[in-house]
């Protein structure tokens, strides 16, 4: 069985092995691969991993005949036509859940980034402030305190639940955006109650910090607008490390300029990497790292090992994290 790679760098840069794939068939790994090189470059491979690099309609009608399955090397699968897939008979499977503790672990360290400003009172020690300063303790930003600031999840899933779960433990009171069942238990189940569901604009005018962790859809598309971020406190945070394409940038920029919310933290942005012209990567009381909250060894390695067990169980019959 012939297996193409299409962009494995990100996931292995050199410090895993792709040993669980090799051993399911031929494996040929390409670092990056771009547009124009994907149709060459899946050729008459039965099996695609890919992970970023777009597989469109056109390309999965030209490969339908040889290609069989095409494993998203990642949670979200926006990069892939699933439906062509679906028409074409090929099977789509993702890997959900390896990084959900990466991730929220990911979102407070960009919260707490925010509220503590650790990054610019370490700079301020190693510039002289502190030994040329009159008092034991100084400040260079204000210092805010987690405990009872209500937190909004938009998003409920694995990574959501973890998010809850981490800010329980801060002591924030914590919301869900409303979805069809009123409330969801905690994991583990039993253990401090449940979350309260709320309707998204209740969410964002009454939450202190907001917290994105939904997938990317056609329907909520930009759904982070104007209009919704004039609901939001003026006191508030938005975080997101779901994907960029969920927040109108241009739209969250201005609201940070003129106050109509506290700050952002993004570990995500509609295009990555960004052109020099995305207004957030300048943005007033604006934090964004390079897409990097899933990228932890740890979760990488998880990825690698289910990547390759669901590749496994296609072959033998019984597929798991199928999406189409």
């Amino acid at each position: 069985m012939d297996i193409v790679v299409l962009d494995g760098y990100v996931l292995n840069p050199g410090d895993l092995s792709w040993e669980p794939l090799q051993a399911l068939g031929n494996v040929q790994v390409h670092d990056r691969t771009t547009p124009e090189n994907i149709l060459e470059r899946i050729g008459h491979a039965e099996v695609v991993m890919v992970n970023k690099t777009p597989v469109d309609v056109h390309t999965i009608y030209r490969v339908q005949d040889t290609l069989k399955y095409i494993g998203v090397l990642a949670t979200g699968y926006n990069n892939v036509d699933v439906q062509a897939a679906r028409e074409c008979g090929i099977m789509v499977c993702n890997v959900p859940a390896y990084g959900a503790d990466s991730v929220a672990q990911h979102t407070f360290a960009l919260l707490l980034e925010l509220t503590n400003a650790v990054g610019r009172h370490s700079a301020a020690v190693r510039n002289g402030d502190w030994a040329a300063s009159r008092d034991w303790s100084f400040t260079r930003a204000p210092m805010v305190e987690l405990a009872g600031l209500r937190l909004g999840i938009v998003g409920y899933g694995d990574i959501g639940r973890r998010v809850a779960e981490i800010g329980r433990a801060f002591g924030m009171e914590v919301v869900a955006a409303e979805s069809s069942r009123q409330t969801l238990p905690l994991p583990p189940p039993g253990e401090g109650g449940e979350i309260p569901r709320m309707q998204l604009h209740e969410l964002l005018a009454t939450c202190d910090v907001v917290s994105l962790h939904c997938p990317l859809t056609e329907a909520n598309k930009g759904m982070v607008d104007r209009r919704l971020l004039g609901l939001m406190k003026p006191t508030a945070i938005l975080i997101n490390t779901a994907r960029g394409g969920l927040i109108v940038e241009k739209d969250l920029a201005m609201a940070l300029e003129r106050g109509t919310i506290a700050a952002a933290a993004l570990d995500v942005l509609g295009q990555e990497p960004p052109t020099g012209e995305n207004p957030l990567t300048r943005a007033r009381n604006c934090i964004v790292t390079p897409h990097l909250a899933w990228a932890t060894l740890a979760a990488r390695k998880r990825l690698m090992e289910i990547a390759a067990e669901n590749v496994r169980l296609f072959v033998a019959g019984t597929p798991q994290n199928v999406i189409n």
